[in-house]
């Protein structure tokens, strides 16, 4: 008997020390010593018999603090069977309550995180609490009603010029579904149709991995580095998500892609239950990697912009909804990186049933040209816009001329003028009149040219909408309409601003009010006239 008592006491004292330990390691931020001890702790006291109600009061805290610990390295999984845990001791457990609310909100679940942070409330430590929870309420409301609605506004953001942080958004799919693609594999198809400028989606990383950049370029052992962490990052969180692993092995590794299937739509929102939580799963890493090879997309490339300080950095990160948008060399979406949310939107009008298209290269360049960078990629284009021009040149020796003239440093006038004379004389009709236009952009993009040719060439803002119909819009062309703009010293029309506006919704997205957008483009001292 005084055995059995001298062992319990024991066990008490081991235990206490063990409960101050890990406390004393959670004030401190060490999440992993944390974790350990409470490991230890937690161990023990389930092996505790009987296990008295201040135990089961003990062991419920511990459980809450090793969830927060684990929710504070990512490991969602875990942090998450700890709180529910908690909760079969205590189901009104208020600390158990607000660390499972963050850790649903963290994984974008706002309903779920809405409701423990409701039933959080309910407890009398509510009201004396420093935890914020009636900001944790407010925010949970305003980022569900986003993920419904697709509403992001950065106004005020844009307007301070980047000061403060990002107003954060909420992930959102509109009317988007994975179909089999006629460009290759799956892709994204529009379901309804969408104007220009309208979200599509928002998506959080799986991980990013960003550099400074000392020049214009980073060197090869900089990205070599950075790959390796971004590598690394997306391995972590796979392995200790089971969903994440589920929806990364939705994409293609490159060399399976029809024998993949095609995912519902609904298994990619934060809610879905598809893939679970867990972190049970086995993670083939090999494939993992094979993936990322094929998938990850660099935040600063030709139809992408990166707002805030970010834009500072080169970037590379793995969003998994936007990889399966295909490249088409007249494309229809853009995208903007705001912290590690991508948000897409349609660079032009888009028709129920297209296929979203990014550009992986620059489009703005004749066909030849856009073959070559092809290659770097792995495929070769064979979008409308590519045939037609490929046709072309079968039929028409004229546009090789122009195209292998441009090449070796031809007038600019004079390609334009033999282009625009070349297409009339070929009868060919206005779609893929924006394309040529598209192809010898440079060309067209001097106010030289203009004055020198007036009437016998077409006016820059039919070329401009012309190749804005063809190929959304591009930031160059929206940079060279702004800057017509403000040479016009305030003597623009509204039309001309409205264009220019019309323009920035294509490249940016209707993620800002007019004003900032005007700000943003440097319009916002010009008064149209009337």
């Amino acid at each position: 008997m005084r055995d059995t008592q001298h062992q319990l006491e024991m066990a008490e004292e081991l235990m206490q020390q063990l409960r101050s330990k890990a406390t004393e390691l959670l004030l401190r931020e060490e999440w992993s010593d944390s974790i350990q001890v409470y490991s230890q702790f937690i161990d023990l006291c389930q092996h505790q018999t009987p296990i008295t109600p201040k135990l089961h009061k003990s062991l419920c805290l511990a459980l809450s603090n090793r969830a927060e610990a684990r929710s504070r390295l990512r490991d969602y999984a875990h942090a998450l069977k700890d709180c529910d845990e908690a909760l079969k001791i205590e189901s009104a457990h208020f600390k158990t309550l607000v660390c499972k609310g963050k850790i649903l909100l963290n994984l974008n679940r706002y309903s779920m995180a809405l409701s423990c942070f409701r039933a959080a409330q309910l407890d009398p430590q509510a009201n004396g609490s420093s935890v914020g929870l009636n900001e944790y309420l407010q925010k949970c409301k305003k980022l569900e009603l986003m993920s419904k609605t697709g509403v992001y506004d950065v106004s005020e953001w844009v307007v301070s010029g980047f000061r403060a942080k990002p107003p954060e958004p909420a992930e959102y799919i509109g009317a988007v579904e994975i179909r089999r693609s006629g460009i290759r594999g799956r892709g994204l198809f529009a379901t309804k149709n969408i104007e220009a400028g309208s979200l599509v989606l928002i998506s959080k990383a799986v991980a990013t991995e960003r550099g400074i950049l000392p020049g214009h370029d980073l060197d090869e052992n900089a990205q070599l580095v950075m790959w390796k962490t971004f590598n690394e990052k997306v391995l972590d969180s796979v392995a200790k998500c089971s969903r994440t692993c589920g929806l990364i092995s939705t994409l293609s590794s490159g060399e399976d892609e029809d024998e993949l299937e095609v995912p519902e739509i609904n298994v990619f929102r934060p809610e879905s239950v598809e893939f679970g939580y867990s972190s049970e799963k086995k993670v083939d890493a090999s494939r993992i990697l094979s993936i990322l090879d094929v998938n990850s997309i660099v935040e600063d490339s030709i139809s992408s912009k990166v707002l805030g300080k970010n834009s500072d950095y080169y970037g590379v990160g793995l969003w998994i909804l936007a990889s399966f948008i295909n490249h088409s060399c007249v494309p229809n979406a853009r995208r903007l990186h705001v912290g590690d949310y991508v948000v897409v939107h349609a660079s032009r009008d888009v028709k129920a049933g297209e296929e979203l298209t990014f550009a992986y290269f620059d489009v703005l360049n004749p066909l030849e040209n856009r073959n070559e960078m092809s290659k770097t990629w792995g495929f070769r284009c064979s979008c409308r816009r590519c045939k037609f021009e490929a046709e072309l040149c079968l039929r028409q020796e004229g546009i090789g001329e122009i195209e292998m003239g441009f090449e070796r440093g031809m007038d600019a006038a004079a390609a334009v003028y033999k282009l625009e004379e070349g297409m009339r004389k070929w009868k060919v009709k206005e779609k893929e009149t924006g394309y040529l236009r598209a192809s010898f952009w440079a060309a067209y993009g001097s106010e030289k040219l203009m004055r020198s040719w007036g009437r016998r060439i077409p006016t820059m803002e039919s070329v401009v909408d012309s190749i804005v119909e063809a190929v959304g819009s591009d930031e160059r062309v929206l940079k060279m309409v702004v800057e017509k703009l403000k040479k016009g010293n305030g003597g623009s029309s509204v039309v001309e601003i409205e264009r220019a506006l019309k323009l920035g919704r294509g490249v940016y997205g209707k993620v800002m009010k007019k004003q900032a957008m005007k700000s943003l483009l440097g319009l916002g001292i010009l008064e149209p006239s009337y």
